[in-house]
């Protein structure tokens, strides 16, 4: 495969050699820089893009229409010469190396146009420019080539180890490291310095966190090394609950018919951070592409080699589009000498350096002026300093690109002086070396920390990335400021250290910028997903009853502990107050009232019994039973006041059993009243069968027989499963009550069931001797109050099961007194009001008339 593609190669060389008559290729001349030494290496670097730059690959051209305001002369870039020829200048003074020979350079300005960078790679293998394919015009000049630095973009380096891999010649490419590069050249790939990415992640995932940029937007060059960053990025975004709001492609060959920038620029407007990764070439294809001088004032997260500031070489354009941007830098140890050695570069320092004349027109604005046919500049700034230059056109402070050239010299230099040590042990050091052979010698070395080592083979354990923030000083300005680092080591230790103080946001945000697809959901709200959008974008509703939401954004919301209950805004669990029914509460005191007056009007009654105890009309309704019953009302009322107060242990036994057993006595002495009643008429018949039962041991029979077994099954219920204090957490909003539970629910329905048989039986009876005489018949008073009584408790069985907290035990002891006077008003206020108003009338005639 590899003979195949030389072959190609070959034969395209061919016809490039017959079109231009077997002398120059058929494009314009590229001069370049050339100083003479033992050993020449070359530079293929790229200073300017012009307008209506034009690619052609072995005859097919295509041309990008660019306006001047974008592309234009980048002065900064020949920073990246000057660090060649620095090196250089350092190891030719160093006599440990390289055994006393020199190192030249021929160095070349490719632009960034790719086939301009296959004129160069030939014209430094044929020593003319115009080159002369497969020719070698000037031997002692190509036999001297040892390697070459070059080029700035993924695309110019390809096509420079398109020609120098037919050759063998060593190619090192100072452009950002792209893992495709390999796949492309099928020759010989050049060798690349590379950066451990997952640093770079982690560092701008990390950013993103640290200022809550939920909502990125992302651009990339649209080829592979952005499909990589694209795809490895976003997974990361997701696994860190990041969301993309848009990536946009930045296409390889821009034209004004094929760009849609009204979608562009919509998709622009949704997000105000950006992260974006790419070369230089690719920045600036953006600009053109987007832009077009529409700045949007988003917040710009880029690498360095992304440099914001190269768009700044006409009125501060860089600054209006990227100022505020946050960019990441592999930190780099300061080349010594560097910056004295670029304090002191002038043009009559280097009066053969080509380009020296072209920099410092632009950078000093002197003109050129002809003399004798001469090109040379005016005498107002010969003597100018590049320290005393804006940043947006040169930038004193080492850029990673010079840095990578530096470190690749060193790197020849090492691999030459290494071969050369096997030539001095074989004493063949007079033979001129050949390329091929620094290969191996390339391929084993290490990159370390210092300036002077460089590794191409493998990639490199990045573990400390500066930031800089892009940022108009009060001189107005333009520079690049340190405001934090990211340190990232084994085992993925990792540490984001930033100083807010010093960050500035550009011309378009006075402080730090939102970047969210959703507002934050406030304290009390929780996120619910917005249905075909990204999980970042959401709707924000109410936390339901009983949860609470204590932090923005929340997912769900938290169930407040039982004892505690959510505030009316939902964003704090309060602790619940303790609750039961006192004396204190209107509802509670309202009973208590109720209860006491009816305890004194039923022992009022009393004693207008006992007082009238010789009356007709108290000894014939057997006036013993109604002391019983009077007593057993006012202990009713009473035993109601029991379930007034806090619940405990012993109040919460004795409130249902007291209960129970009182009641059973006063419906039990109904029930023997009914039968008395009974009895008492049949009695007074002649030779009646029921005589035997007018008895006193009657009524005294029937309710102990009733009391006893009320009392049983309390006893039951006692020894089983008694009532015991609760609480209900639930019932009512924001307390704890204070409650008995029951116990044995069964048992509670069968002392009201047992009640409710008794009050059913005296019903039942009385109703049937309704039409007895009706002087003092008490039947008809009976059969009224069991049906108050009965009533009262069929309707306190569904309204106590519907009811809760306090108001259950409300209701029983509304049901209690309710009951208990009814039995008391049906029962004794008709007698009362015989005695008291109508006492002629319950003589003993009126009694048997």
């Amino acid at each position: 495969m590899k003979l195949l593609i030389a072959f190609s190669l070959l034969i395209v060389l061919i016809i490039f050699q017959e079109q231009i008559s077997c002398f120059s290729l058929n494009i314009p001349a590229s001069p370049g820089y050339y100083q003479d030494g033992d050993f020449v290496i070359g530079g293929l670097f790229s200073l300017r893009v012009t307008a209506g730059d034009t690619r052609s690959r072995f005859g097919f051209t295509d041309t990008i229409h660019i306006p001047e305001y974008v592309y234009g002369d980048l002065t900064k870039h020949y920073q990246h010469m000057l660090a060649m020829v620095f090196a250089i200048e350092k190891i030719n003074k160093d006599p440990n190396i390289l055994f006393n020979m020199t190192l030249g350079f021929s160095l070349f300005n490719v632009d960034f146009i790719e086939m301009k960078a296959v004129e160069s790679s030939v014209s430094l293998l044929s020593g003319e420019s115009p080159p002369i394919p497969n020719y070698s015009c000037r031997p002692e000049k190509t036999d001297k080539l040892v390697a070459v630095i070059g080029g700035i973009s993924t695309g110019i380096s390809t096509q420079i180890s398109q020609i120098l891999s037919l050759y063998n010649v060593p190619q090192i490419s100072y452009a950002p490291f792209d893992h495709s590069l390999g796949t492309r050249v099928q020759l010989q790939s050049p060798y690349q310095f590379p950066v451990h990415t997952t640093a770079l992640y982690q560092g701008i995932i990390q950013l993103l966190l640290y200022f809550t940029w939920v909502w990125v937007g992302l651009v990339v060059p649209d080829d592979m090394r952005g499909e990589l960053f694209l795809r490895d990025i976003t997974e990361e975004m997701t696994n860190h609950g990041l969301c993309v709001a848009f990536a946009e492609k930045v296409p390889e060959f821009p034209a004004k018919d094929t760009v849609n920038r009204e979608l562009f620029m919509e998709r622009f407007t949704l997000t105000h951070v950006i992260v974006a990764f790419g070369d230089t070439y690719s920045l600036l294809r953006f600009v053109y592409n987007i832009f077009c001088n529409t700045p949007f004032g988003n917040i710009w997260i880029t690498t360095s080699d992304w440099d914001i500031t190269t768009l700044s070489f006409q009125q501060n354009l860089g600054y209006t589009y990227f100022g505020g941007g946050l960019s990441f830098f592999v930190h780099m140890d300061e080349i010594l000498g560097f910056k004295d050695f670029l304090r002191d570069v002038q043009p009559r320092k280097y009066p053969h350096d080509i380009f020296i004349q072209d920099v410092w027109s632009i950078l000093f604005e002197c003109p050129y002026f002809e003399q004798h046919g001469i090109r040379e500049l005016s005498q107002c700034e010969q003597n100018g300093s590049l320290s005393t230059r804006p940043l947006h056109v040169w930038d004193m402070n080492t850029s990673p690109m010079s840095y990578k050239v530096h470190a690749a010299v060193y790197a020849i230099a090492q691999a030459l002086h290494e071969e050369l040590s096997l030539r001095v042990e074989g004493g063949s050091l007079h033979k001129a070396p050949l390329p091929w052979k620094l290969h191996p010698f390339l391929q084993k070395g290490q990159l370390r920390r210092n300036t002077n080592e460089a590794s191409m083979n493998k990639e490199v354990w990045t573990t400390e990335l500066d930031i800089f923030n892009y940022q108009s000083l009060q001189s107005g300005t333009k520079a690049q400021v340190k405001v934090g680092e990211f340190v990232f080591g084994s085992h993925s230790v990792q540490h984001l250290s930033l100083n807010d103080k010093l960050i500035t946001w550009g011309e378009h945000h006075s402080q730090t910028p939102l970047s969210v697809c959703s507002q934050s959901c406030t304290l009390g709200y929780r996120k619910t997903p917005i249905e075909g959008k990204p999980f970042c974008c959401y709707d924000c509703i109410p936390c339901p009853d009983g949860e609470i939401a204590n932090e923005t954004d929340m997912d769900q919301c938290i169930k407040c502990p039982e004892d505690q209950y959510p505030n009316k805004q939902r964003n704090q669990c309060l602790p619940k107050i303790m609750a039961f029914l006192s004396h204190e509460d209107t509802l509670g005191a309202l009973l208590v009232c109720t209860a006491i007056s009816l305890s004194a009007f039923a022992a009022m009654i009393l004693g207008l019994f006992i007082h009238y105890r010789d009356t007709p009309i108290v000894r014939a309704n057997n006036r013993n039973l109604s002391y019983l019953l009077l007593v057993s009302l006012m202990l009713c009322f009473f035993c109601s006041l029991i379930f007034i107060g806090q619940p405990g242990t012993v109040t919460c036994v004795l409130r249902q059993m007291i209960f129970g057993v009182v009641f059973s006595i006063a419906v039990s002495a109904i029930l023997a009243k009914t039968f008395i009643v009974v009895v008492a008429f049949k009695s007074i018949k002649p030779r009646s069968t029921l005589q035997m039962w007018i008895v006193t041991r009657l009524s005294i029979t029937i309710v102990c027989c009733g009391s006893i077994i009320q009392v049983c099954i309390c006893a039951v219920w006692l020894g089983t499963y008694p009532p015991f204090p609760d609480v209900d957490m639930h019932s009512e909003f924001g307390h704890i009550i204070l409650c008995c539970n029951e116990g044995s629910t069964l048992a509670f329905y069968c002392v009201l069931g047992y009640l409710g048989f008794l009050a059913s039986l005296s019903l039942l009876i009385a109703f049937l001797v309704r039409r007895l005489p009706d002087s003092f018949n008490e039947a008809k008073t009976i059969t009224f109050s069991m049906l108050v009584f009965c009533s009262v408790w069929i309707s306190f069985i569904p309204t106590y099961l519907s009811s809760t907290g306090k108001t259950m035990v409300a209701v029983e002891m509304f049901c209690i007194l309710a009951s208990s006077a009814g039995l008391l008003g049906c029962m004794f206020l008709p007698k009362c009001y015989v005695i008291l108003l109508r006492s002629g009338d319950h003589s003993r005639k009126k009694v048997f008339k």
